[in-house]
């Protein structure tokens, strides 16, 4: 190639993981001595940086459910030892000291970013557009870094509405309004879309419509028109995770209530003073609860855990042997033992006073029998379990996942008083932090969380194992216990519910609509009390469902073959169409519906969902880019490839054909 010839990336989706692109294409073409004029263009009609999910200007009640400490979107701290060093290498907190040792002026924040800059700590939850104004900035100092090393750097602020491959093997990027964009390589970093309702979905918006009900479907929070909700009305809320608390925010603070401090220990420590304004909520999910609450840390994994049976040399194990290891028989049972360690070692430390025995006899006799081999272990757990700790100190994961156990309620005052004391006890553990074992349990299974990500990747888990166990029962548990809100969400929620002005409808809801009144109604078979509202509210995102995208791009990639979702097989033979795209090993090129890969089609995130789990989780400041940080692994992966793929390398080591590169 002559050394004059220029090259261009066209990278969809310029939120946070087309940041990690940019940011990873920059530190490669550093790296090469190569220094042929580069372009690099981000195609995203939300700000480079922010994105969609993360802008600026969305309410600043809107919290994030990491800690300051956490997120990142280039390589900081020890990842560096990984990675090439990034250009402008800094972390969301490294960012946060920074603005803050420059006090006021700095970089001009706005005033409202300057205040919650001034209260925030490492171990407190940012708002989400002040995490947008980091990644805001970080853009800003990469197009620096780009202009000074002579490379282009083009926000197009448009959707992009297809990719096609021309006949002289470039990738064609249609653009809205007619623009056309021609790039050597193309890496679709599109984060969540819009997707189809489900049947049951679309039953209730028709009969919205019919009605003249108001339904709100599953959206991105900063996209709801929240003023739709009714003053003084019942609303049924339909989910209790983290979109949840984002409602419950909007319509108490975001309408003039308060949350006052009682001066009483955590669980009841608020009082909420309402405005009059707000509407009554009634909330629903499968569990009947909400996530359980962060705990108060100064660390994202409690200092007092550390994984003794799930390490990675015990899960790289299996592969070195050859096997393919599944979830239930080999994985889980080392982490479970994990979990239970981290319960137990917890509460000899801080009750010890309560058990049968001495704390340091109890361990002792714990470590041994979780240290039996095959299946028994559970048993010699329980026998000393049984000899050593009180009924009600006991724990079981079956019961955690089912916090409302499978009884009946008599009526609605009993389920919102179980619920209550759910949230009191849940926000008394969050404040105990470290001292609290169930949060240290928690803990364990979200240390866990972060290997078995590496682990299970890329076929690092038999498929139906990965359909009926890992996703199949795993992930809800571990999503309801480690991907909780902020701690104080749980006590707003219950000093709401102290006021009465949130009930809950039970486990298993259905949602119907009353055809005779003319209203949408809400029970559930454990409870035997029917809500019904004018109102109707999905309190979650779009499902990262590849095959129900209503996303133009992503679905012409599927008709025009150049992609197609991942199937796997289950336990009896079946295939199951899974919620991601098919991929190559990293750098995950898109498979076309010809089962080849695609020259130059780079995957990266949400869609990733089917060779990946937990793609939603952002990047850990500081952690190992085969765990934590994976997400920029794939990233730095990805630019590596491209830049070779393009030319600064050779073809051979990009693994593909040659094909001719312009502009």
């Amino acid at each position: 190639m002559g050394s004059t010839q220029s090259l261009r990336v066209a990278v969809i989706g310029a939120g946070p993981r087309g940041l990690s692109v940019l940011d990873r294409l920059l530190s490669h073409r550093r790296a090469s001595e190569d220094r042929r004029p580069l372009t690099v263009e981000l195609v995203d009609p939300f700000n480079p940086g922010p994105g969609h999910v993360w802008r600026t200007g969305q309410s600043r009640l809107f919290l994030m459910n990491t800690p300051a400490l956490f997120p990142t979107v280039v390589p900081a701290g020890d990842t560096v030892r990984d990675l090439l060093p990034s250009p402008e290498g800094l972390s969301f907190n490294q960012w946060r000291e920074l603005m803050s040792a420059r006090g006021h002026a700095a970089e001009g924040l706005p005033a409202g970013d300057q205040a919650e800059l001034a209260a925030l700590g490492a171990a407190d939850f940012p708002s989400r557009p002040l995490y947008g104004r980091y990644l805001e900035w970080m853009f800003e100092q990469l197009k620096k870094t780009a202009a000074e090393d002579g490379v282009e750097l083009v926000h197009r602020r448009t959707e992009a509405l297809s990719v096609t491959r021309a006949p002289d093997g470039r990738l064609v990027v249609e653009l809205e309004a007619q623009q056309v964009l021609a790039a050597d390589a193309v890496v679709l970093a599109i984060g969540h879309l819009p997707a189809l309702l489900s049947p049951e979905q679309a039953r209730l918006q028709d009969a919205a419509e019919r009605h003249h009900l108001t339904y709100l479907p599953p959206a991105v929070p900063a996209d709801v028109d929240f003023s739709r909700l009714p003053v003084g009305e019942p609303v049924l809320i339909r989910g209790l995770g983290l979109n949840f608390f984002d409602v419950m925010a909007a319509v108490t603070i975001g309408r003039g209530g308060r949350f006052v401090a009682t001066g009483q220990p955590a669980g009841r420590a608020l009082r909420y003073e309402p405005s009059g304004r707000e509407p009554q909520l009634i909330a629903a999910s499968r569990r009947g609860t909400p996530y359980r609450a962060k705990a108060r840390l100064d660390s994202y994994v409690p200092r007092s855990v550390r994984l003794r049976w799930l390490t990675r040399e015990a899960a790289q194990a299996f592969k070195a042997d050859g096997l393919q290891p599944g979830f239930d028989h080999d994985l889980w049972p080392l982490l479970h033992r994990d979990a239970v360690w981290a319960y137990y070692s917890t509460l000899a430390r801080v009750a010890g006073d309560e058990l049968n025995g001495t704390p340091q006899e109890f361990l002792e006799q714990l470590e041994a029998a979780l240290h039996l081999p095959g299946p028994e272990w559970d048993a010699a757990k329980e026998a000393v379990l049984d000899r050593y700790v009180p009924s009600g100190r006991r724990t079981n994961l079956e019961g955690l996942a089912q916090p409302l156990g499978r009884r009946p309620f008599s009526g609605p005052q009993e389920l919102d008083d179980a619920v209550l004391a759910y949230l009191e006890d849940d926000a008394a553990g969050s404040a105990a932090g470290e001292d609290d074992p169930l949060k240290m349990l928690i803990g364990a299974l979200n240390a866990g969380r972060s290997l078995l990500k590496s682990v299970v990747a890329d076929g690092g888990l038999a498929e139906a194992s990965w359909l009926a166990e890992l996703r199949g029962w795993f992930e809800p548990l571990v999503e309801g216990l480690a991907s909780g809100p902020p701690p104080e969400r749980i006590e707003q929620l219950a000093a709401l519910v102290r006021a009465g002005l949130v009930h809950f409808v039970g486990p298993d809801p259905r949602f119907d609509v009353d055809e005779a009144r003319g209203v949408f109604t809400a029970s559930s078979p454990w409870v035997g009390t029917e809500y019904a509202a004018r109102t109707l509210m999905e309190a979650m995102m779009p499902p990262n469902r590849v095959d129900r995208s209503v996303s133009p791009l992503l679905a012409g990639l599927i008709r025009d073959g150049l992609a197609r979702p991942k199937v796997m097989m289950s336990a009896d033979g079946t295939p199951v169409v899974t919620p991601g795209l098919d991929v190559t090993l990293p750098p995950y090129r898109s498979v076309s519906v010809s089962g080849e890969p695609v020259p130059n089609l780079y995957v990266l995130g949400l869609q990733l969902s089917s060779v990946q789990w937990g793609t939603a989780i952002a990047a850990e400041a500081g952690s190992s880019a085969a765990e934590g940080s994976r997400t920029l692994r794939d990233a730095d992966d990805i630019a590596a490839a491209v830049l070779r793929g393009i030319g600064f390398g050779t073809r051979e080591d990009a693994g593909m054909p040659a094909v001719p590169a312009g502009t």
